[in-house]
């Protein structure tokens, strides 16, 4: 296997970046294989190959590991986040001079990271909008908002709704507002678990449902109420609308967003927990870009109150 250090060093005054070669770099790691990346831009698995290794050996840095899914490196990253920018930037001038207007500008795909609670409950009906008025094809990706912004800097997105307020590198940074989660619980769930009222040693007993590992939301709750999580029963149902179902049907209690209280279930007191939502995006000045951050701040606003 190669390794980077086999590589020549290379002054950057002579090194240039082709687009093509870019663009050919994010369709592997897209698609996950260069086979894959081969039917997407219409030509050969062999010219796929071809192109990679010519960038590599261009930049002197191994940009990909040619694993199942391709995985970029760090150097793979920047030239991704390059690709991407190019390419809004081009659909940006089509539109400029018009060619959108004569049918021929083409569709961009628009890479998004959102946490899950977000696209279940506001994301989903802003891009709606924005996809019957532009060509864009969206690609979501979906983490905890205290994950989504490590997506930004990897170049796998252009914009990511994050808990994170310090920008990332080459980002800035607006505020959507505040997603709120309260204890909820079926009421029958409730009345088995919590006859004697919701105390400590109830907490302790009643089995909660989170919804993955790093979830930590039911965790600081009950800490905030004077339990341990360590050692209290839990199910794991990692998907925002089964887990809000999961709580309904009366498998645990959990911290459901407020946009997801239906009826049947019951609060359990205990502080309402207030999770800040920010947008961030490449600081790059796009109308497309800016289109859809507008978009989803109007969005937000309708649904999470005023900032």
């Amino acid at each position: 296997m190669r390794s980077e250090d086999s590589f020549r060093t290379i002054s950057i005054a002579y090194v240039r970046i082709d687009p093509e070669l870019a663009a050919t770099l994010a369709a592997i790691v897209d698609e996950g294989t260069l086979d894959a990346a081969s039917r997407r831009l219409r030509i050969t698995p062999s010219a796929v190959s071809q192109r990679l290794k010519a960038l590599e050996q261009q930049l002197g840095r191994i940009l990909v590991v040619r694993s199942k899914p391709a995985r970029l490196t760090e150097a793979g990253a920047a030239v991704v986040r390059l690709a991407r920018q190019i390419a809004l930037l081009e659909h940006d001038a089509l539109v400029g001079v018009g060619i959108d207007e004569e049918g021929g500008a083409r569709r961009i795909t628009v890479p998004l990271a959102v946490n899950a609670d977000s696209m279940a409950t506001w994301f989903l009906a802003p891009l709606a909008r924005l996809s019957s008025g532009h060509d864009i094809d969206f690609d979501l990706h979906r983490d905890d908002q205290n994950f989504t912004a490590r997506l930004l800097e990897s170049g796998t997105v252009m914009a990511a709704v994050t808990s994170e307020e310090t920008p990332v590198a080459g980002c800035s940074v607006a505020p959507l507002g505040v997603l709120e989660y309260r204890a909820m619980a079926e009421a029958a769930f409730a009345e088995r678990w919590f006859a004697g009222g919701v105390t400590p040693g109830a907490l302790a007993l009643a089995p909660f449902v989170d919804f993955d590992r790093r979830d930590t939301l039911q965790h600081e709750w009950l800490r905030a109420m004077g339990v341990s999580p360590e050692g209290v029963p839990r199910h794991y149902v990692p998907a925002s609308h089964d887990y809000a179902l999961a709580v309904r049907l009366g498998l645990g209690w959990g911290m459901v967003p407020v946009p997801q209280e239906a009826p049947g279930l019951v609060a359990l007191g205990g502080p309402t927990l207030r999770v800040r939502l920010h947008w961030q995006q490449w600081n790059l000045r796009s109308d497309l870009l800016d289109t859809i951050a507008q978009e989803i701040a109007l969005e937000a606003r309708r649904v999470l109150g005023a900032v």
